[in-house]
């Protein structure tokens, strides 16, 4: 069957908590397919996310952040790999092409940010955004959300750290700036890969690789650190490409750098394979052996201090890799701690409504 154009999955299953599923007939569907154009397009559909908080607390051992806030619920990038798509099976949606094409949207983040951030209980800790949705997927160049955000963040000097792999990003270099004054920014720019076919297979909604080391570099030039994220990183897929993409992100003034090793909860793990045998059938059955050599035997395991890394000595040859090229391009230091004293609770009474002083 052919794969929607310009999506991610080439599936798109049930989700896991549904009691009932679909089969369709293989005759009729290859008769249904006869009368439609190949790879037809499937467009993105927008709902409303009636979020009552924005403000996401994070309890895990295996991240250095308490907090996120995510605009949207599903991502148009439509990242094959990625370790939200099952999120979208508790709206009784699918977490193959369902979770690229229909997209929840917080309209009203900014004023519950507003409202959350004025709680006299609040520290002013570091934010990072996102946890499980790409701030800067195409349908923010519409709706803005992640924009009101940042300005929210601004006003108040609330220290955050942005996530992407998108070049959208430098249509708010104003705001960035504006929080870099305070020390009260850090960027991570994600690439997986250099190649630009690879790259529009896995992602096939982000931005080129060039688009991204552009966006490093611009961020870069006005003071702000900047973090390359090789992730994730997928055995016989990009591998090979870690020591390029880190020589290539510290060129564009990057100067510090992560990896985390593939991962695939739940029904990821249907959705990747069907994408490996679409795309990469001659080497599919090797890449599922080498991840599962990075897991015991098992396609994943969410084990803290093992679901990032990975275990065995294939998972060991790629973190020593990493951590050799990172060292070499001077990638291997931490990005300076935000400045938490420049905070100011934002301009409201407390419930969200601009106050008078």
């Amino acid at each position: 069957m052919p794969a929607p154009r310009g999506r991610g999955s080439p599936i798109n299953p049930a989700g896991r908590f549904e009691r009932v599923s679909l089969s369709i007939d293989g005759e009729h569907l290859d008769a249904e397919l006869g009368e439609r154009p190949e790879g037809c397009s499937l467009p993105t559909s927008v709902r409303e996310d009636h979020a009552r908080t924005i403000i996401n607390a994070v309890d895990s051992p295996d991240l250095h952040f308490r907090w996120t806030i995510n605009p949207y619920r599903g991502c148009e990038h439509g990242c094959v790999y990625c370790y939200a798509r099952p999120g979208h099976e508790y709206f009784g949606l699918s977490p193959g092409t369902d979770f690229e094409s229909v997209i929840f949207a917080k309209r009203g983040a900014a004023e519950l940010l507003r409202a959350e951030l004025s709680d006299p209980s609040w520290k002013a800790e570091t934010i990072v955004m996102s946890g499980v949705t790409d701030p800067y997927q195409p349908v923010e160049r519409e709706l803005g959300i992640a924009r009101s955000l940042l300005e929210v963040l601004v006003e108040c000097r609330q220290p955050v750290s942005i996530i992407t792999k998108s070049a959208l990003i430098l249509r708010d270099l104003d705001l960035i700036a504006s929080l870099h004054e305070h020390r009260a920014i850090h960027v991570a720019v994600s690439i997986t890969s250099l190649d630009n076919e690879l790259s529009s297979r896995m992602e096939p909604r982000a931005s080129s690789p060039r688009a991204r080391l552009d966006a490093i570099r611009r961020i870069s030039s006005i003071g702000v650190p900047v973090a390359v994220m090789v992730a994730p990183v997928i055995p016989a897929i990009n591998d090979h490409e870690v020591p390029r993409i880190l020589e290539a992100a510290s060129e564009a003034g990057a100067t510090s750098a992560g990896t985390i090793l593939l991962r695939l909860p739940h029904q990821n793990k249907a959705i990747f394979r069907a994408w490996l045998d679409r795309h990469f059938p001659d080497r599919a059955s090797r890449v599922e052996s080498l991840v599962r050599q990075c897991h015991g035997g098992d396609l994943y395991r969410a084990s803290p201090g093992e679901r990032f890394t990975g275990t065995g000595p294939f998972a060991g040859q790629m973190r020593a890799t990493f951590e050799v090229f990172a060292r070499r391009f001077g990638l291997d230091r931490r990005s300076p701690a935000h400045d938490r004293t420049a905070f100011r609770p934002p301009r409201t009474d407390g419930r969200g409504q601009m106050s008078l002083f």
